[in-house]
């Protein structure tokens, strides 16, 4: 990855943190890497539920949804099972997507289901 990606993907994350801040979660991690499986971009917290959220953004016209593959999807759930884990938590948990599109954000809840 480029600096000029990386440097737009951290920008996309930290815009993601401050709206699910804004929607009553709280932060716990953030770019959790789980070696051989994957990273999950934010975790946080909202009414003991963890969430595992995936942030997804583009630029231009393309919609940032496509850019979440059943590939990355299945990552993201080894890793959020990992995660539980080595924290030792029983709390219940889902994973989300997060979309950015431009100026708008759309928070996608239980995309496994």
């Amino acid at each position: 990855m480029n600096r000029e990606n990386k440097r737009f993907g951290n920008s996309s994350e930290d815009r993601a943190v401050e709206f699910l801040i804004s929607l009553g979660f709280n932060i716990i991690e953030r770019n959790f890497y789980a070696r051989k499986m994957g990273e999950i971009d934010i975790v946080a917290i909202k009414d003991g539920i963890i969430h595992f959220i995936e942030v997804k953004s583009s630029r231009g016209g393309f919609n940032p949804i496509y850019n979440l593959t059943p590939s990355k999807l299945h990552k993201v759930i080894n890793s959020s099972q990992y995660f539980m884990k080595i924290k030792k938590l029983n709390n219940p948990f889902c994973i989300d997507a997060l979309i950015i599109r431009g100026k708008e954000m759309e928070l996608i809840e239980n995309i496994t289901l």
